[in-house]
């Protein structure tokens, strides 16, 4: 139990799926906890969080709440569940108990975290609430890619395949590395893409980094009409390595 009144809420980065890559303050925490959180999206469904903890020494506290974060698009109802998860947590936290939810990849980096944390702090604007970080999903993928995610004076764009294809092109008119996150349901367009600006050989998908069932695709055309898993992203080094010389503007 902890000395204040009220439990304070804990986003606790856990990587991208190697249980090796959790940071000391993640396991420390995590050791202590008397509430571990994680996001589902639906009522008995598995957890990706909750599996890479499966895969180390760490024993589970008393109490777990899995909270139910369903992957829709219609706003109303998934602010309904984010007020939903924010009332479970808040009642836990309001008995002096820290909630410490778990998150794979990096807290403030397209995580489910923040939405929980908003939803809870408009019900209760006292809050007490702290981000562990953690390796982000883009830095575990160029790890596994075999080179730089970035080197001397290129730029990174990092977004949502999903902004739309017209977007993604005027991106990659703009930077040297763009990183696509959330590729799956716009994959083939994207594969289209890039075949058609001649960029297939420069691009690599990373699945599920740091997991048993990642895999690494150096050869991005061989999954034309594949399906993939929704953990997954997209690297393309849309240059020819000129700007990684760190010469730009040097005569």
């Amino acid at each position: 139990m902890t000395t204040r009144s009220k439990g304070m809420l804990v986003g606790v980065s856990l990587g991208p799926g190697d249980p090796e890559l959790l940071t000391r303050a993640a396991w420390s925490a995590l050791q202590t906890a008397q509430c571990w959180a994680w996001p589902v999206v639906r009522a008995g469904a598995e957890s990706y969080a909750l599996s890479i903890l499966e895969r180390t020494t760490l024993i589970p506290p008393a109490r777990l709440l899995p909270l139910v974060f369903p992957m829709i698009r219609d706003r109303a109802l998934l602010t309904h569940h984010w007020q939903q998860a924010a009332r479970t947590v808040i009642e836990v936290m309001h008995q002096g108990v820290d909630v410490h939810f778990l998150v794979e990849g990096d807290a403030s980096f397209y995580a489910t975290y923040r939405h929980l944390e908003r939803a809870a702090r408009e019900l209760d604007p006292d809050l007490i609430s702290r981000v562990i970080p953690g390796v982000a999903s883009p830095l575990a993928a160029a790890a596994l890619s075999g080179r730089a995610l970035c080197d001397g004076d290129e730029t990174v764009a990092v977004i949502p395949a999903t902004v739309g294809m017209e977007e993604i092109t005027a991106i990659l008119d703009r930077f040297e590395v763009v990183v696509l996150m959330k590729v799956k349901p716009v994959l083939q367009p994207v594969l289209q893409l890039l075949a058609q600006r001649h960029l297939l050989h420069k691009a690599v998908f990373v699945e599920r980094a740091g997991s048993p069932e990642q895999r690494v695709v150096l050869d991005v055309a061989s999954l034309v009409e594949r399906e993939v898993h929704y953990l997954s992203l997209m690297i393309i080094h849309n240059h020819d390595g000129e700007s990684g010389l760190g010469m730009r503007g040097n005569p």
